[in-house]
């Protein structure tokens, strides 16, 4: 390549041309920035420990620059309701913006990268000419925008409002605090960056904000509004802004933004241009400047530019999600602070730490052990457990249930019933998962009737003998382990009538299909299943009949808790979802409405059911398809639910509609259990990709859940509960006799593998 322009001189544009002309010394690199060298609208810029050692490895000269400014630290302190609670070893360094700019400038001229500011870009047009044109103008990318049919960035503006102040108070460590007002809550940010400034960001939601009249402040007036509400943390120091002459308030939106593709061409975007990662992270300039060496390592020695770029957003794009995942986690714990505000201090901060899902329990207790102690005692004592434990360990107790840890087998479609009765598959499956320790075992979903079901191979409760099949299993489970034995009781509607799981799912049967139910005649499958009936009066009152008999046989079974399937768009579950509840009667429209019919059978099954016994509702919180349920809507649902008897919700995501586009990660269903947990102060199961014992503990000591529901590494590992208990010396987990013997051996081993990993 000749020529290399790069359209934007913040850290990203300048990383870029540093690394190019390394490794290209050869090529002309051109930068080309609207603003002056020394202009900047932020105060500092935190990087990681991690981060740094990959800046060191690319460019020793800027890295070492770089770090010689830094400010470092490792402690996060948190003040809430007049308490600082202080933690360590986090590992984090801070460098005026302005400062890191220079720097980098200082380094790019050295390297001979030719630098013109005061350039107002407005298209890329007279730079197209070059080899690769590199947009790297911002968060408000005039390039995106220009070509946004290509480069379709999808771009959320985010429910709080900021604004980015400095201060000369020294702050010895990262300072989040809050403080309410009589119209909501108010957070800092703040970090020392130098020896005499620090970076404050003030942060608030959108509603507070307005209610507060800041809205009609100037930049000013708002620091003043500022300095007052946050004087406890200033001493006496003023707040500063670098941005009084931008028009309109210096109060922004964030917003998160992700682009499809990155690159048209010889065009190519990297930083906040292609995607963000909200301030509480600390990730957008790490984000960009990694952008930077990875669009160098697959562009510079290539031969076919397009090529190369396609292979840079392979990699970044990964990278950039995940980040993205993370923050937006972090980001909707800041702007949903109110949720939280009545755990307890330590909790609270436990909460915020680990709130991207990033940073679990294992690796806060090698950050501060002494921390995450206390956090663990705190819980044993609120548990009424001595001494502590693991979280995931505590003991956990609804209505006259009593569950020794908060470990649940989840419920897992077998498919192996013979008109509907569960037999020696079914003995084994949940006797092997019962010895092997775990708190709770949930049955499959099992269907109310025959035609309930979803395939031929479901289990189901409508005759003596279900029930007799049953109570086989369940005295075998309670006469063999500790654990608990919960009902699952459900109805396909329009999904059923189809194949074995391991067959066409979702499929209808070759032969012998059965007539469906549905709230609305939708079929699931366009053009492929059948339509269901639109279910009427009479329906109603009889599938309500089944859910009744079915719990009386539950119950007389010996099953110690009842759920009730109203999810994943099952028949309870499309009356509740507006896209498959399409009815023009009391049954339809507004969501009191679509909760009419859910909410009666609920009723009749908790009268059935034994009231000394808790009773759980499966729930999908969202659909993952446009016109699907809404926050506001789930709410409502929740505690309609809640009000009728439900004693803890057991919260799943989508499988509504076969056009769902859900966001998968780990533990990626559990920002919806905290959302129903903490609004609605009521116990929760969070399900959804938790397969480590750190996910639960983080879980659990965090507030999100109170239950944690294991699916899939329970059916490669029976005895899961029993090695995550080894794995962490917990020596209070209970084992079959017949198994003591392994159990020393087995933490042995898995000590050795431990240290021979490098993890002890």
């Amino acid at each position: 390549m000749k020529r290399i322009v790069c359209l934007g001189g913040g850290p990203a544009g300048l990383y870029t041309a540093i690394l190019f002309k390394k490794a290209l010394p050869q090529t002309r690199v051109e930068v080309y920035e609207r603003n002056r060298p020394d202009d900047t609208f932020g105060w500092g810029v935190v990087f990681s420990d991690q981060t740094m050692a990959g800046f060191r490895e690319t460019d020793r000269e800027s890295h070492d620059a770089i770090v010689g400014s830094f400010y470092h630290w490792d402690d996060i302190d948190v003040h809430f309701r007049g308490t600082r609670i202080r933690t360590g070893g986090h590992g984090f360094c801070g460098i005026g913006r302005k400062q890191l700019l220079n720097l980098l400038q200082e380094r790019a001229g050295q390297l001979g990268v030719e630098m013109s500011f005061q350039q107002e870009i407005d298209s890329d047009a007279p730079y197209r000419d070059a080899d690769l044109v590199v947009a790297s103008d911002g968060v408000n990318s005039k390039v995106r925008s220009l070509h946004k049919e290509v480069f379709k960035p999808d771009i959320d503006v985010r429910n709080c409002r900021f604004i980015w102040l400095g201060t000369e108070q020294p702050f010895d460590a990262f300072t989040f605090a809050f403080e309410e007002t009589e119209h909501g809550w108010f957070q800092i940010h703040a970090y020392q960056f130098s020896e005499t400034l620090s970076t404050v960001i003030v942060e608030t939601r959108e509603e507070t904000w307005r209610a507060h009249g800041l809205d009609k402040y100037d930049t000013d007036q708002s620091i003043r509004f500022c300095e007052d509400l946050f004087a406890d943390y200033l001493g006496g120091h003023s707040l500063m802004s670098n941005a009084r002459h931008l028009r309109g308030s210096a109060w922004l939106n964030f917003n998160r933004v992700f682009c499809r593709q990155w690159h048209d061409g010889n065009l190519v975007l990297i930083g906040d241009a292609a995607h963000t990662a909200h301030f509480s992270i600390g990730s957008g300039t790490k984000l960009a400047m990694e952008d930077a060496r990875s669009l160098v390592q697959h562009v510079a020695g290539a031969s076919d530019v397009p090529r190369g770029l396609a292979s840079y957003q392979a990699e970044r794009s990964v990278e950039a999600l995940r980040l993205q995942s993370a923050a937006r986690n972090r980001m909707e714990w800041f702007e949903n602070v109110e949720r939280y505000v009545h755990l307890p201090p330590w909790q609270f901060t436990y909460s915020l730490l680990t709130g991207s899902q990033r940073i679990s329990h294992d690796s806060l207790r090698l950050r501060d052990p002494g921390f995450v102690e206390e956090v663990e005692t705190h819980l044993a004592k609120e548990a009424g457990a001595s001494p502590a434990r693991p979280p995931m360990f505590l003991p956990f107790k609804l209505r006259s249930l009593e569950l020794e840890n908060r470990v649940i087998v989840s419920p897992m479609a077998q498919y192996m019933a013979v008109d509907g009765v569960p037999g020696d598959w079914h003995l084994m499956h949940y006797g092997a998962r019962a010895v092997g320790g775990a708190g709770l075992l949930f049955t499959e979903m099992t269907c109310v009737s025959p035609e309930g079901r979803i395939t031929p191979g479901c289990t189901g409760l409508w005759n003596e003998a279900q029930r007799d099949a049953w109570r086989r299993v369940v005295d075998f489970v309670h006469a063999n382990s500790p654990a608990k034995f919960c009902l699952q009781l459900g109805h396909a509607g329009r999904k059923g009538s189809t194949q074995l799981g391991w067959q066409k799912m979702d499929y209808p049967l070759e032969a012998g299909n059965w007539p469906t139910l549905a709230p609305s005649p939708l079929p699931y499958l366009e053009g492929i299943s059948a339509a269901p009936r639109e279910m009427t009066r009479a329906d109603m009152d009889a599938v309500v009949e089944q859910y009744v008999r079915a719990t009386r046989l539950g119950a007389e079974a010996g099953f110690d808790m009842l759920e009730l399937h109203m999810a994943h768009g099952y028949l309870l579950a499309s009356f509740l979802s507006p896209l498959t509840n399409l009815r023009q009667d009391e049954y339809g429209g507004s969501v009191d409405n679509r909760l009419r019919f859910p909410l009666e059978v609920l009723r009749a099954v908790r009268a059935e059911w034994p009231s000394s016994q808790p009773l759980s509702l499966r729930l999908s919180a969202c659909d993952w398809a446009a016109g699907g349920l809404e926050e506001n809507d789930l709410i409502k649902i929740g505690e309609a639910f809640r009000d009728a008897g439900a004693d803890i919700l057991d919260v799943s995501t989508g499988q509504t509609v076969p056009w769902q586009k859900p966001v998968y990660g780990r533990m990626w269903q559990t920002p919806f259990a905290d959302l129903l947990r903490n609004k609605l102060a009521m116990p929760v199961i969070a399900v959804g990709n938790i397969f480590e014992a750190d996910h639960l503990n983080s879980i659990i000591a965090s507030g999100r859940a109170d239950l944690c529901a294991v699916a899939r590494p329970h059916l490669a590992d029976p005895a899961w509960t029993l090695r995550a208990a080894a794995a962490q010396h917990y020596a209070g987990q209970w084992w079959p006799t017949p198994y003591e013997s392994a159990r020393s051996q087995l933490e042995r081993n898995l000590e050795r593998s431990l240290s021979a990993e490098g993890r002890v």
